[in-house]
């Protein structure tokens, strides 16, 4: 079900490297928010602490938007949301662009994007969300140019951050006393839609260690910033210190600053020896492949008939709710409560 993504895209680009956009993706709770503002934080990206979820809502909402009745409907409700507010830009001015020369979800971003850059004075932007990870295959063929950062966190982590913060239950039939189980699978499928997508445009993406990132942040980032052509002086983006570089946003704020700092390795005194166990045994191979130590002996690992049916159908049933999402007239019933709508009408005159 997963979309391939269309032609030699990432040989094709006439843009400097220096100048590609950047799309910052990954897991929920692994860290993309901490990476872009690595990113920002450097110099010489656009500002923008706002969020896109084009494809996630957008879309899938309003229709494509090739269809200017669409794009209008969009507009009407994306002038009411926190994106556009942080933004900073003017309303009547970023819609007559949008009416005139956007077709796609890429036009969308980079209309955005562009003028935001434009007003910083600025000859790059950067964006993230978690969930571009499932729509890279739209993104690149809407912008061909456009890097690709996978920021990857241990699925153990992921679980326990996940499953603080009331949960994972993406389906109505989820229970929050076993959500740690299907977050952990969640997590994999995620990974690997990510790394399905990766392989096609090898020279136009990387994978980037949440673990690293803390542990060794000078030489992760020179990494990275070999990759983006862009210079991440870690001293540089240590004085400037934006976002989650100076507040964090972690699911464990009642800590003691002490505990805070260690952000690494919390599962192995928070999860009980048996979910240790669950969890490596349901997503134990992926963890090994991506360099991450299992902890429980083999015969712990076994999976319940339970287990066995989750790690068979699960990722089959996200897969499927995505298709129906992006594909069917169900996802005209996506949720807006994420774009954070404010009250007020928007002036017909704009529209």
């Amino acid at each position: 079900m997963l979309a391939p993504i269309e032609g030699k895209l990432d040989s094709q680009a006439p843009m400097e490297r220096s100048r590609r956009p950047v799309f910052v993706m990954g897991c929920h709770r692994s860290g993309t928010n901490l990476l872009y503002d690595n990113l920002l934080s450097a110099g010489g990206f656009a500002v923008y602490r706002g969020y896109l979820p084009v494809y996630k809502i957008l879309i899938p909402r309003f229709g494509n938007f090739d269809r200017l009745e669409n794009r209008k409907r969009m507009m009407e409700i994306w002038l009411r949301s926190k994106g556009f507010r942080r933004s900073g830009l003017d309303a009547q001015e970023l819609t007559g662009k949008v009416l005139e020369e956007c077709k796609t979800g890429g036009d969308f971003i980079r209309i955005m994007m562009d003028e935001v850059a434009r007003r910083q004075q600025v000859q790059r932007w950067a964006v993230y969300d978690p969930d571009n990870v499932l729509h890279v295959a739209r993104i690149k063929k809407d912008i061909p140019e456009a890097l690709f950062v996978h920021i990857i966190r241990d699925g153990r982590d992921i679980a326990l951050s996940l499953n603080k913060m009331d949960g994972f239950k993406p389906f109505p039939w989820d229970r929050k006393s076993r959500s740690i189980r299907e977050t952990a699978v969640y997590w994999e499928w995620m990974v690997r839609t990510g790394q399905h997508y990766g392989c096609q445009i090898p020279a136009d993406y990387i994978e980037i260690r949440y673990e690293e990132l803390v542990s060794d942040p000078r030489r992760t980032l020179s990494t990275l910033g070999q990759f983006l052509a862009h210079d991440l002086d870690y001293d540089r983006i240590r004085n400037a210190g934006l976002g989650r570089l100076s507040q964090s946003n972690s699911s464990f704020r009642e800590e003691e600053p002490a505990e805070k700092a260690a952000t690494v390795n919390r599962w192995k005194e928070r999860l009980p020896r048996e979910e240790v166990a669950a969890l490596e045994g349901l997503v134990g191979p992926c963890l090994q492949e991506l360099g991450y130590a299992l902890t429980t002996p083999e015969p712990e690992r076994r999976l319940s008939v339970r287990e066995k049916f989750l790690r068979a159908v699960y990722p089959e049933l996200l897969s499927a709710k995505l298709w129906l999402k992006i594909k069917t007239p169900i996802g005209k019933f996506s949720n807006l409560s994420a774009l954070e709508l404010d009250e007020s009408e928007v002036s017909e005159e704009i529209l």
